[in-house]
């Protein structure tokens, strides 16, 4: 099932999405709970799930290029939330670890998104977030990473 072409310049989806993503990085980060960044956030998250990521890997997860992970780390390591560690195999590698501070931030980080995932989806069914979460998803098929390297 196809939308034709003059629906989707109708809905403007480019406009759309860009500015609904500036609007909801600047609320978030304007937060006075805030204690990390959107881009921190993330990146705690990964390693909540995974303490001792390689920074190519937590990168990777993130979307994000050789220079754009180097600088998230260099920042979030500066604010003591995660430190790095020589790769015991491959001493070229680091590999990076959540501290007692990031571990703090990432379990109010966690509460920060449920309570912004909720504002998200209030006045919409399940369906139709799944139907958004689909379409969302759908562009890092359609336009996968390397593709505009």
């Amino acid at each position: 099932m196809r939308n034709n072409e003059s629906a989707a310049k109708h809905h403007r989806l480019i406009y759309l999405l860009s500015v609904a993503h500036r609007r909801l990085q600047r609320w978030m980060a304007a937060q006075p709970q805030s204690t990390v960044t959107p881009a921190q956030a993330g990146l705690l998250f990964i390693l909540g799930k995974q303490d001792g990521v390689l920074i190519g890997e937590a990168g990777a997860a993130l979307d994000m290029g050789p220079a754009g992970i180097s600088g998230l780390v260099d920042r979030t390591a500066a604010a003591k939330l995660i430190e790095r560690r020589a790769d015991r195999e491959d001493g070229r590698a680091w590999r990076i670890w959540l501290t007692p501070k990031g571990r703090t931030a990432l379990a109010q980080a966690k509460t920060s998104a449920a309570e912004v995932n909720a504002a998200l989806t209030e006045g919409f069914t399940a369906a139709e977030i799944d139907i958004v979460a689909r379409w969302l998803t759908s562009i890092q098929d359609k336009f996968p990473r390397g593709a505009d390297e």
